[in-house]
């Protein structure tokens, strides 16, 4: 426990010392022109009270005027006059306008009959529409009136120029100025000459600060208020230039300001000289901490990355971003560098500009490990930007508008929700605009909400549907209403029902398949495997017979064979299903190739009692095929044939050219009867047989599908009663 304690300490005091280290350098270079090899008179702060104090100085005494005579400057120009003249119009509009604005306020008084407000109004009205018509017909009418517009703002000048004043008065017991008129020779001064000559007076013994001027400037440095631009050409047009000095006395008192200013500027000077080394020291120290500390070097935060890593990437960029944003605005502020009278304030300072620079540093080194340790495989950065916010706002957008009618519906709906909400925001402000509100929600806003709740309820119901469909129960078919996406989402869950339905039945059907598989190919293996069996075992008996034992291997080597058929046929249909098998394909003639298979069970055919009946084109038909595999397929539907056709009857084979395909078909009369799914006949172990006493091993027409299949072919059986047709379709060249 002790241990993690000095752990944790060791880092805290590394951070703070790094802290401390980049603060001040940073400080050091941002602040360097402010405080190295300069005092505080040599600042802009101090240049910018100066010039401050010299535009009062003119305003208030080397440069002022009285109101009086600003007033005797005024002048009105023609363009004036025009300008007043024609500001709100001709004579006819402005007449038109003054009626306007009375009317109705003439009218209201009539019909409340109060005779003696309707007088006051039309008197009124009348003196504003004569005073309009005197503005177009006297010239020395306009101009009286702006030269009354002219003079109010000359007083209200005065008025705000008053307001400056305490502030001029701070400034003249700040500074002390002996300034002489290089035209009139009038001197002006704050010092008391009784005291000494000016040179006695101002001197480098007296003053911390002196500026000697010899042609000092007074015009444009009154503080203007905005006012028209002539009315302040009355105030700045002053051209006189003054000589003499500006100064800042030693003296001290609370009073000057500026000497105030001076001082603090030495003390921070102090302190940022102090600052500034003490960083170079913490930063040496936290680099040797760093090197010669373990648990500094070998930080992790195995406890926090699986919370990290769940961060899309360009969220984790941005966090970092902001934290070394924020981290950097505190690292190069100097706040602490202001004001301060104590050093208990400076402390204070320091140690709550340490804190919130530790604080943010160490929040910024944390993410840049974790990012570093993250992203040095560049196949996380690859896996991460695939996950990233805009990623998936883009996908997410994408997705909206899969469906454009969709999501530009959703985007509209959305849209007036939002403007009605405002519009209910803005009437619960100014009721007047219920006007307005109420019949655009009436006419827009109640028939969307009709129809956006039909459409929540339609789709309630699809949900329900699809939740009950998942659990297995079978609801009622889903009403299909107009062309909607949810229409068409409800006509889409109908048809997946059904599907499951027959899936459900397809399942039903291959399980009870696999269960005849596996009991079809227990009973055709184990048949002769018990012959072979027992026959081993009677060939052990003593004292048996030549012709016996004779009779018995036969029986053996029998049932072996037909053990190896049962076996091979059993794998050749397992490679034929996987499709694991290679077609040796060639030009090959059809009609030869069933002539060959024919002729191969001409002896059996001559020995059964049917009566074969093979129709084949004259000419040649040709096909892309694997000649072996294709032989087989007749070979075994010729098998078929003889094993399962009802004695004495016909058999029909043909071969017909059918556009650019070859049809083959085999017809007989079964002498079982055929009953259930035909197409089950395909399946392997399936046979005619029911009580499978002959000696088919039930995957010929398994074997025989997959072939046909492999060639890109078709292979069909139909049954009519008795009558089983096999029906194959191959590709000609």
């Amino acid at each position: 426990m002790a241990t993690k304690w000095k752990n944790k300490i060791a880092v805290i005091v590394w951070i703070l010392l790094l802290s401390y280290g980049i603060n001040g350098l940073l400080v050091g270079f941002t602040k360097a022109d402010y405080y190295f090899n300069q005092n505080y008179f040599q600042t802009d702060d101090f240049d910018h009270t100066l010039n401050e104090f010299i535009d009062r100085l003119a305003m208030f005494e080397i440069g002022g005027i009285t109101s009086e005579e600003a007033k005797k400057k005024i002048t009105v120009t023609k363009e004036e006059i025009e300008e007043h003249r024609y500001r709100y119009g001709n004579l006819n509009e402005q007449i038109t306008n003054i009626k306007g604005q009375y009317e109705e306020k003439i009218q209201d008084a009539v019909t409340a009959n109060n005779e003696e407000v309707v007088n006051f109004l039309k008197a009124e009205r009348d003196q504003k529409i004569a005073d309009i018509t005197a503005n177009f017909t006297s010239d020395d009418h306009v101009r009286q009136k702006i030269m009354k517009e002219k003079e109010a703002e000359v007083d209200q000048y005065f008025i705000d120029r008053e307001n400056l004043r305490p502030q001029f008065i701070t400034y003249k017991n700040s500074f002390k100025y002996y300034l002489k008129n290089n035209e009139t020779g009038k001197v002006y001064t704050n010092l008391n000459l009784n005291d000494g000559p000016v040179s006695q007076l101002m001197n480098n013994k007296n003053m911390a600060f002196i500026k000697n001027y010899t042609d000092l400037s007074i015009e444009g440095r009154y503080y203007s208020f905005d006012y028209k631009e002539q009315v302040e050409q009355l105030f700045n047009n002053n051209k006189a230039t003054f000589e003499g000095q500006i100064a800042v006395p030693k003296t001290s008192s609370q009073t000057n300001t500026v000497l105030n200013e001076f001082y603090d500027f030495k003390k921070n000077q102090a302190t940022y000289y102090i600052y500034c080394l003490g960083a170079i020291v913490a930063l040496v120290l936290s680099i040797f901490l760093y090197k010669n500390t373990a648990v500094v070097r070998s930080l992790s935060f195995e406890k926090i990355e699986p919370y990290y890593k769940k961060v899309p990437v360009d969220v984790k960029v941005i966090m970092f971003a902001v934290s070394f944003i924020v981290t950097w605005a505190f690292l190069v502020t100097g706040y602490f560098l202001g004001y301060w009278s104590t050093f208990y304030q400076l402390l204070e300072g320091i140690l709550y500009n340490l804190f919130w620079c530790a604080l943010f540093l160490a929040v910024t080194l944390v993410q840049a490990k974790l990012l570093f340790d993250r992203y040095k495989d560049r196949s996380n950065l690859k896996d991460d930007l695939k996950g990233a916010l805009l990623i998936r706002m883009k996908e997410a957008l994408k997705s909206a508008f899969l469906n454009r009618r969709v999501g530009t519906q959703a985007i509209i709906i959305l849209g007036i929700v939002f403007a009605f909400g405002l519009g209910a925001a803005v009437v619960a402000v100014e009721p007047a605009f219920i006007v307005i509100y109420a019949p655009a929600f009436l006419v827009v806003g109640l028939p969307i909400l009709i129809i956006l709740l039909k459409r929540i309820g339609y789709f309630n119901r699809i949900v329900k549907n699809t939740s009950e469909l998942a659990s297995g129960n079978f609801e009622p078919d889903l009403p299909i209403v107009g062309k909607s996406v949810l229409a068409k989402l409800a006509g889409n869950i109908n048809t997946l029902k059904y599907g499951v339905k027959a899936s459900q039945k397809e399942q039903a059907k291959s399980e009870r398949l696999k269960t005849e598989l596996i009991t079809n190919v227990s009973h055709d293996l184990r048949t002769p495997l018990t012959s072979i069996i027992t026959y081993t075992e009677l060939l052990k008996t003593p004292d048996l017979g030549e012709d016996e034992r004779d009779s018995y291997l036969e029986i053996i080597d029998r049932k072996s064979k037909r053990l190896k058929v049962l076996i091979d046929d059993l794998f050749e249909a397992s490679k034929m299903a996987s499709g694991n098998i290679e077609l040796i394909k060639e030009k090959v003639d059809l009609v030869q190739l069933l002539e060959q298979a024919l002729a191969e069970y001409n002896e059996k055919i001559d020995e059964s009692t049917l009566q074969f009946r093979v129709t084949n084109p004259e000419k040649p038909v040709h096909a892309v095929v694997d000649g072996q595999k294709m032989w087989r397929v007749f070979d075994n539907i010729i098998g078929n044939i003889l094993k399962y056709s009802l004695e004495n009857t016909r058999v029909y084979i043909s071969m017909n050219q059918v556009g650019d395909k070859v049809e083959i078909s085999f017809k007989n009369i079964a002498k079982y009867e055929l009953g259930g799914d035909v197409n089950e006949l395909f399946e392997r172990f399936k046979r005619g047989d029911a009580s499978r006493q002959t000696e088919g091993s039930g995957l010929g027409l398994a074997i025989a599908k997959s072939i046909v299949d492999l060639h890109d072919g078709e292979m069909d059986i139909d049954v009519d009663g008795d009558l089983f047709k096999v029906t194959i379709l191959l590709n000609l060249i």
